[in-house]
């Protein structure tokens, strides 16, 4: 990781001076490093850490987080993880141009080495986050997401990146078209077991951390109310569609619909499918040959469902 972290700055630098500053203060303020980590760990686990390898984890960070800043500016956020946000800084025009930047210095780094399957497997990814979220929009209008829907948002949404990753780590190490579509599902299914666990932290316990009802106030339909309202009544469906609707902003309202979904067996339902996804995925990965990579990479499947932010 350290050295990835050297590769990965030098392929944010520039000679803009307003433009290296913004990068510098965006490297600074990376999240948990799950993503690089997810390609270090499957190329190691399935073959050999090559340059590539490196490569391919600078792509996807590129593009992911070229992704972030222009989400921040469409969803007029000020912050990004406890920082301000690129857009609050230095407004959206600049924003917007910088997440252009960071698109091209990905596709420029895969051009420039012919690392054209990489690439291919990356960009299909931003695809189905971008069609996810469309998705997502659309439904929430209406707030008639299904389960089945719901299942759709989130893979492409979020379970497409991390699938990317895994599939990246496969395929710069050398291994099989076969052992890189077993990873590809791999990453699907963590994926969406990541995306559980987050929608679970709207219902969680105070200690957690983490403000309560914010999918709620966003009239974001998550697991845990989607179930809830499929095993209640007519009317008392109607009654909290409508509280989600029209009176989310309130405090005392939104925690009535926690205390119902609580109540209905949405969270317990949640985590067993949560659950499911998890043990899918681990047998994906159980005839890898034994060693420090294939732990690490269970160790780290384990911490996404088991995580408290």
């Amino acid at each position: 990781m350290d050295e990835f972290e050297r590769k990965f700055r030098a392929s944010m630098k520039t000679k803009v001076l307003l433009l290296d500053k913004i990068m510098n203060y965006i490297v600074k303020r990376k999240g948990k490093q799950m993503r690089p980590m997810f390609v270090f760990l499957t190329a190691g686990a399935t073959g050999t850490i090559t340059e590539a390898t490196y490569r391919g984890a600078s792509l996807i960070e590129l593009l992911h987080t070229a992704t972030l800043v222009h989400d921040d500016v469409v969803d007029n956020a000020d912050y990004r993880r406890g920082f301000f946000s690129v857009n609050a800084l230095w407004k959206n025009k600049i924003a917007v141009l910088v997440g252009d930047f960071l698109l091209s210095r990905g596709l420029i780094l895969s051009v420039e080495h012919k690392d054209f399957s990489l690439l291919s497997i990356v960009t299909d990814a931003v695809r189905e986050m971008s069609e996810g979220e469309l998705l997502q929009m659309e439904k929430s209008r209406q707030l008639n997401i299904t389960e089945e829907v719901y299942f759709q948002i989130i893979r492409q949404k979020t379970a497409s990146l991390i699938a990317s990753c895994c599939s990246v780590g496969a395929r710069s190490s050398g291994a099989s078209d076969e052992m890189v579509e077993t990873m590809r599902l791999f990453g699907e299914k963590i994926g969406m077991a990541f995306q559980i666990k987050d929608d679970l932290f709207d219902y969680g316990e105070e200690e957690v951390g983490k403000p309560l009802g914010i999918d709620i106030k966003e009239k974001k339909m998550t697991l845990p109310l989607i179930h809830a309202l499929s095993k209640t009544s007519w009317l008392e469906r109607r009654r909290i569609m409508s509280i989600v609707r029209n009176e989310s902003s309130k405090p005392k309202k939104v925690k009535e619909v926690i205390e119902f979904v609580r109540n209905s067996g949405g969270i317990e339902y949640a985590q067993t499918i949560m659950n499911r996804f998890h043990t899918d995925a681990i047998a994906l990965v159980e005839d890898l040959p034994d060693s420090t990579y294939k732990r690490s990479l269970i160790q780290l499947v384990q911490f996404t469902i088991e995580r408290n932010n």
